[in-house]
């Protein structure tokens, strides 16, 4: 029988180059695409790849890219949410390259080397799983993959501690074995999003009022794009006290405070929600919510759906829910679905 093709995203770091060595260690015929959306690093991906022995391509998504993820990120911002560029370019762009160049090849898989697992659940449902590492999980960011995406995705090192990874990488010598995680927005490596977007916008960010719940003005902000929910830093309120932002209204360009505990809440609602390992949700139906990268998880029951929309309750008050967030839901390990919170 002819060994099985997969098309593994080599991004030039350690995780991608020691998941395209398991597979091919496994018996797999493994092809390596750079996706080339900003600067990619094809230097070092093209290194891997000759490392491994396995053919290599570059696929150049700049436009695309731009188009996707760049324009989003900043219509997002300058709308006054804080959206999640990483999650759009997964669905948008990483997997919709790798599938094209999966058709291009004739390769039976795609493969990644993300910290999570794939499992069919529920009979005929693909869903995203919890990766054996509790401190490098990536489902939170995969939660709006889409069953055809899944159907057609391997990922190797979701079975694996990041300790194991590297050990791996460096026994059979990878270049990159040491190299270090990336930790910011690939387009923005200084994290001056505030910046980003004024040039690459190619707008102006007019000041406005920081203001109270009440509508008193306390101050002057720079511009709504340099402010998320619950932020602290850098508004230079004279106060006496720490204080937060709580609200941002566009409509009166208007930055408003509060104090710690205006920031909790515990309804939610999310639209355009990709359900995963459920094809429905109805009233009643509970699962652990996260809200952001970072949140743990808290126990939630669905209070109502809409085609699109989901709107839940958590069992206890969660602390800055932002829009243009994610609200992903779980059951046990699996990814239940996710959505972009609208409001909380």
């Amino acid at each position: 029988m002819d060994k099985k093709k997969v098309v593994v995203g080599l991004s030039g770091g350690v995780d991608s180059s020691v998941a395209a060595y398991l597979l091919k260690e496994e018996g797999y015929e493994v092809i390596g695409v750079n996706l080339n959306v900003w600067q990619g690093e094809q230097e070092d991906a093209k290194t891997v790849a000759d490392s491994l022995g396995i053919e290599y391509h570059v696929y150049d998504y700049r436009e695309e890219f731009k188009k996707e993820v760049v324009e989003y990120f900043i219509d997002e911002y300058k709308a006054g949410r804080t959206p999640n560029p990483c999650n759009m370019c997964n669905r948008r762009i990483k997997w919709e390259c790798l599938l094209k160049a999966a058709r291009d090849f004739g390769a039976d898989y795609i493969a990644t080397g993300h910290y999570a697992r794939i499992d069919k659940v529920n009979g005929d449902r693909y869903a995203i799983c919890n990766s054996v590492t509790a401190t490098k999980d990536q489902t939170y960011a995969l939660c709006n993959l889409t069953q055809e995406q899944l159907s057609k995705t391997i990922m190797p090192v979701g079975a694996y501690e990041k300790s194991k990874i590297r050990e791996i990488a460096e026994d059979i010598g990878l270049p990159v074995a040491s190299k270090a995680d990336s930790q910011d927005i690939c387009f923005i490596p200084n994290g001056d999003y505030a910046s980003f977007i004024r040039e690459m916008g190619n707008c102006i960010i007019e000041p406005g009022d920081f203001v109270d719940k009440t509508g008193k003005v306390l101050g002057t902000h720079k511009g709504i794009t340099d402010y998320t929910i619950g932020q602290r830093k850098g508004l230079n309120l004279p106060m006496g006290h720490p204080v937060f932002v709580v609200d941002i209204d566009t409509s009166k360009n208007q930055v408003v405070i509060g104090e710690s505990e205006d920031l909790f809440t515990t309804r939610v609602i999310a639209k355009d929600f990709n359900y995963m390992a459920v094809s429905k949700m109805e009233p009643g139906d509970e699962f652990i919510g996260k809200i952001r990268y970072a949140h743990k998880g808290t126990k939630c029951t669905v209070v109502k759906t809409w085609e699109d929309k989901v709107e839940i309750e958590f069992e206890e008050p969660v602390r800055a829910i932002t829009p243009g967030q994610n609200l992903v839901l779980y059951i046990g390990e699996y990814v239940a679905g996710g959505g972009i919170i609208v409001r909380g």
